[in-house]
């Protein structure tokens, strides 16, 4: 996977941040690839819930975390919070993990 192509960007060290679009309210919670947005690239993923009190935010960070093998606290929603466009803090995985989460 080419760099314009990776839906994340290095942060400071042990820190990357995940670009995201969110489809809420999805018949199966997942990855579903990449979706092209205007400044680059983000992970396309699928969320049953709602986009209700949270609940689609949490449910994202959770299945974000579970899929790198990090614990949740590893993974914070950075901004976004009530958009489908997310920036996702990810502490303790590298850049080999983040590119397999958007292989199909």
């Amino acid at each position: 996977m080419s760099v314009r192509d990776r839906p994340w960007t290095p942060g400071p060290p042990g820190i990357h941040y995940l670009h995201v679009h969110v489809q809420p309210r999805a018949k199966r919670a997942g990855i579903a690839g990449i979706h092209p947005l205007p400044d680059g690239p983000a992970l396309k993923v699928s969320l049953k819930s709602p986009p209700l009190d949270g609940r689609a935010n949490d449910e994202l960070t959770e299945l974000v975390a579970e899929a790198l093998g990090l614990r949740r606290q590893a993974v914070t929603l950075e901004s976004g919070e009530k958009s489908r466009d997310k920036r996702l803090r990810i502490e303790g995985t590298g850049p080999a993990e983040l590119d397999r989460l958007a292989e199909p």
